[in-house]
């Protein structure tokens, strides 16, 4: 069975790496990175474009396509594929709106009684400005539109909010993604990352997780796409999980379906837990990265009637099994990341980490060049390990990042810091 991953990221690499795990399955990466080649062929495409995107499928004689970041989504990939009879894995450009426009999600979570923060739309940054103005007081700033999970300001006052409108509206920091953008009220608790995957009808819930955003140890710096993720984490108690399923999981679902865009693929909400209730700060339409890397390491089994059954539309009961009690990851970035950096640096010491017991490392900014791997990208590796605690898994994910280098290697420390106890 030939299966062609879309993108070329961590995530991607992480989806390639379990569902080869069945014998069966050939891998075929688009455009793919060093990684992913390690496991089949890569082939160098524009992952949005739709058309090239079926013509590779058609060309490969693939049985499967699995679309894995966002841009692709709402470009309408899966669209094209399964117009043209081809198996895909994610949710068309309709279900994808629901991360593709934050005002499309926010509006689409009052029309159907999805806890959220209070929040306002505009499209006119002096109005903006004097909403801030006259709330005064910590706000959240959001680009409407895709922004590579960096469209986001958390302002701790209303001078950072203002900063915020200016960056995303006035100096356009996102392109058009900040035509308009969503003010809402600052939630104040834990933030958490829960996975659904369906069918369209039926979904199966994945386990929680958590992402660490911030560039630097200490959730200090800037945004990022992502800089590490750890699971479980402690805060989703079995009763927290419920609500989550019962108050976010299955409203939304339900509502995308009434609404004539029944969702089929992986759903990933960010939630924020405020004194054990779960609001949404965010729809994802696929799973997370980084977080998808310590689910993929978890999970027990082959993957396959998942992914092919949510493609297809029926996964009937599955249940999914978890082999490792918990999983973490640390993402090493580029020197700058997430503002510039430079190409091209020659990593050394991956061999040395093959003889590490539950390690994975997943590629995501890496390319070949002769018989060296370097450097493509801001985030380059994500270095994940499981074990029956998060400090087992810290303690193995660590040691492993710590024989790869490169000029400019950057991580944090503190992954899993909630649930380390060392």
């Amino acid at each position: 069975m030939r299966v062609l991953i879309v993108g070329g990221g961590a995530r991607e690499h992480a989806l390639a790496w379990r569902l080869r795990q069945d014998p069966e399955v050939e891998i075929v990466g688009a455009p793919g990175n060093a990684g992913i080649a390690a496991l089949g062929r890569t082939v160098s495409i524009d992952p949005t474009d739709a058309d090239r995107v079926v013509e590779l499928a058609r060309a490969e004689s693939a049985d499967l396509v699995v679309v894995g970041p966002e841009a692709p989504l709402v470009a309408g990939v899966v669209d094209a594929l399964r117009n043209d009879g081809i198996d895909a894995f994610g949710p068309d450009r309709e279900a994808a709106r629901l991360e593709g426009s934050k005002i499309f999600s926010k509006e689409f979570m009052a029309r159907h009684g999805v806890p959220t923060a209070g929040f306002a739309v505009f499209d006119d940054p002096d109005a903006a400005t004097r909403y801030i103005a006259d709330a005064n007081r910590p706000l959240v700033v959001k680009a409407d539109g895709l922004a590579a999970g960096k469209g986001v300001i958390v302002a701790r006052d209303a001078q950072e909010a203002l900063a915020g409108v200016d960056q995303i509206m006035r100096a356009r920091a996102f392109g058009e993604a900040g035509a308009r953008v969503v003010i809402e009220e600052c939630l104040v608790g834990e933030e958490v990352s829960y996975h659904v995957v369906s069918d369209g009808e039926r979904f199966v819930p994945l386990a929680p997780a958590q992402d660490h955003k911030r560039a630097f140890d200490g959730d200090e710096g800037p945004n990022t796409g992502g800089m590490g993720a750890y699971s479980p984490p402690p805060v989703v108690t079995a009763e927290v999980e419920q609500k989550i399923l019962d108050r976010v999981i299955e409203p939304t679902l339900r509502g995308m379906a009434a609404e004539g865009r029944p969702f089929r693929g992986a759903l990933f909400v960010g939630l924020m837990i405020v004194e054990g209730e779960p609001l949404v700060l965010e729809y994802n339409t696929r799973f997370g990265d980084p977080e998808c890397q310590t689910l993929m390491t978890r999970w027990k089994g082959s993957i396959l009637p998942l992914i092919q059954g949510s493609a297809r539309g029926d996964f009937g009961s599955l249940e999914p099994a978890w082999e490792a009690p918990a999983s973490l990851c640390v993402v090493l970035a580029s020197g700058g990341y997430p503002g510039s950096y430079e190409k091209g640096k020659v990593i050394t010491g991956l061999g040395s980490v093959s003889d590490l017991p539950q390690v994975m490392v997943f590629h995501a900014g890496t390319a070949i060049d002769g018989d060296r791997v370097v450097t493509s990208g801001g985030r380059v590796l994500s270095v994940t390990a499981t074990g029956q605690t998060i400090d087992e898994a810290a303690e193995r994910a660590y040691e492993a990042a710590d024989r790869i280098e490169f000029e400019g290697k950057q991580l944090r420390r503190d992954i899993g810091w909630r649930a380390r106890t060392r």
